[in-house]
């Protein structure tokens, strides 16, 4: 008696009928196969390869194939992949036989039947499938820079961050994104720190932007809570409002909030546990701000015998690869050349230096400290000045109304691109005046403007006569700025030309010392950028040797304190005693 050997995966039979189905004609496979067309004939008779239906044939070539994948000793990540695929391809056609016994839509496709129960579910808020979430981490991992692959390791190992960086290299853009993705994965909560409310919403803006142009899915509510119960809370430095919340936290530009040392404590009460990770990085702002002796390690060594105190290098050349230091902390610096080697292609390095000086350009890309012991508006000062706008204005400002202020009137101060169209950025700020010596002025916005040549740079102060009533508009005519404030005229007669002289430059930045002294001057914490730019501001000798003024390096390199120019702009509109009355007049009216 002869026996017939057994169908294994690569046996003829199979493989002729696979081929078969495939459209090959029978001397063909014969031929293929080594075999005699008799048999290859016998075996479609006694399979029935010819009656087969289609879903038959599809379901015998995925068995197959899986088959021998799961047979495989050593699979490859693409193995696993397919094997995947091909069972949820065996588990569609189970759908299509239920459905060719029933005749129900329902069994063909789930979510019809989802679709007319009786009684409906929610829909999740906040919540991704799991493919979703695959995408959404790819995503992230794939749009990493060599130094942000660093800061996601150092992450999973370390307790503590503190990173000292450049400008713009995408630092919050990056940790909103490691927030989101960590928190989808793990449930842990995330606390989002910064100067001001309005700041740390830039975190939220980018968890928002990121998981709706991956996962077309918009998170919504604040805090955020994910369907997995993790909360993304985001704060300004009112330390009242920021107690009470347990995670991982998020500090962002820490070198530049008052009152950092009280509200560092704040901060790392919140992730008091060991589970929870704290992340600090910021720009430096002064060697005097209470949080250099935190990066420096200076306060830990304080509380330390001699003997028990650590050495730590704070160097570039230490921490540019970054490194655990003795007090615990995971530290790295991160200039412009660091992140342009890592693969940021953001900027041009070159047009960078061209644009600022020596020294702002060491302070805002190269991570150096300033000494701004000679500076017209040290930090010191311009602290007083910075508060959390959204909380602090509530009453008054409404920054997304299409009338932020209603009726009330503001100045505007400009100050154009250098001498010519190719030179230093320009700047504009809009005040809201105080209506009263004891009131304040508040920087409602500010603006940089580089490249544009002058009528588009009058045609971008016109935008404003939109959104505000317009009461001054003062512009510096020393070089391009002639042209801009003829443009500006023919619309708003009233500008007020500012042509730089030793005395009136003097009389600015006296007028604008006084007003920040007395506590007359506000705007939101979380600009820096204005900050630094008063702290450039500094007096020096004139060429003659005769005489003090001010100066900032105005000049084709450097456009870093156009900002605190312009604000002066603005400023110099009032009076230099102030506005008359220590309170703003009342008014009654009698109707019969």
């Amino acid at each position: 008696m002869t026996t017939t050997a057994p169908d294994t995966l690569d046996s003829p039979r199979l493989t002729a009928r696979h081929l078969y189905w495939q459209g090959w004609r029978v001397a063909r496979i014969a031929e293929y196969i080594d075999v005699k067309a008799a048999t290859v004939h016998s075996w479609k008779d006694r399979d029935g390869w010819e009656e087969a239906s289609p879903t038959q044939r599809v379901e015998g070539a995925l068995e197959s194939r899986l088959v021998q994948l799961i047979g495989k000793e050593k699979k490859s990540p693409g193995d696993f992949k397919e094997i995947d695929l091909l069972g949820r391809q065996i588990e569609r056609l189970a759908r299509v036989h239920r459905y060719q016994e029933t005749g129900k839509e329902g069994d063909l496709n789930p979510n019809i039947a989802a679709r007319n129960a009786g009684e409906k579910r929610k829909p999740k808020r906040n919540a991704l499938t799991e493919e979703q979430f695959e995408a959404l981490e790819m995503a992230f991992l794939e749009s990493l820079f060599e130094y942000q692959r660093q800061w996601l390791r150092a992450g999973e190992k370390h307790r503590i961050r503190n990173i000292l960086k450049s400008r713009q290299i995408g630092a919050t853009f990056y940790f909103a994104r490691e927030a989101i993705v960590d928190a989808f994965k793990t449930g842990k909560n995330k606390i989002f720190l910064s100067a001001s409310k309005a700041q740390a919403h830039i975190f939220k803006q980018y968890i928002i932007q990121f998981v709706k142009e991956t996962c077309d899915v918009e998170l919504k509510g604040d805090p955020i809570v994910l369907d997995n119960g993790a909360q993304l809370h985001f704060l300004g430095t009112n330390s009242k409002t920021a107690q009470g919340y347990h995670g991982d936290v998020y500090l962002d530009e820490y070198f530049w909030i008052h009152g950092f040392e009280q509200f560092r404590k704040v901060a790392s009460a919140m992730a008091t546990h060991k589970q929870w990770r704290q992340t600090y990085f910021s720009t430096p702002s002064s060697i005097a701000h209470e949080a250099y002796t935190f990066w420096t390690g200076e306060r830990i060594n304080k509380r330390r015998k001699k003997a028990d105190r650590v050495d730590i290098d704070v160097s570039h050349a230490a921490l540019a690869d970054g490194a655990l230091c003795g007090d615990r902390q995971w530290k790295q610096i991160v200039t412009v050349h660091d992140a342009e080697a890592g693969g940021c292609n953001l900027f041009d390095v070159e047009d960078l230096q061209f644009e600022y000086s020596a020294d702002e350009f060491a302070n805002l890309f190269e991570c150096e400290f300033v000494d701004d012991s000679q500076s017209a508006f040290p930090l010191g000062v311009m602290h007083g000045c910075m508060v959390d706008a959204w909380e602090e204005w509530e009453s008054v400002y409404r920054p997304y109304a299409p009338r932020p202020v209603g009726d009330r009137g503001v100045w505007i101060g400009y100050d154009p691109t250098g001498r010519n169209e190719d030179g230093d950025g320009a700047g504009l700020v809009v005040v809201l005046p105080a209506q009263a010596a004891g009131e304040k002025h508040r920087i409602l916005e500010r603006h940089r403007l580089k490249g544009q040549d002058y009528e588009e740079q009058a045609a971008f102060i016109r935008k404003f006569a939109d959104k505000y009533d317009i009461d001054h508009i003062g512009i510096d005519t020393t070089g391009i700025g002639a042209a801009v404030a003829e443009h500006v005229e023919k619309w708003f007669p009233l500008v007020t030309r500012y042509h730089y002289t030793v005395e009136l430059k003097t009389q600015m930045v006296l007028q604008a010392q006084q007003i920040i002294r007395k506590d007359r001057l506000e705007f939101d914490a979380g600009w820096v950028d204005l900050a630094q730019s008063f702290m450039a501001i500094k007096k020096q000798l004139t060429a003659s040797g005769r005489q003090f003024t001010y100066v900032s390096g105005r000049n084709a390199q450097t456009g870093h304190a156009d900002l605190a120019w312009a604000t002066m702009h603005a400023l110099h509109f009032e009076p230099i005693d102030g506005p008359a009355g220590e309170t703003s007049e009342s008014m009654m009216e009698f109707f019969e």
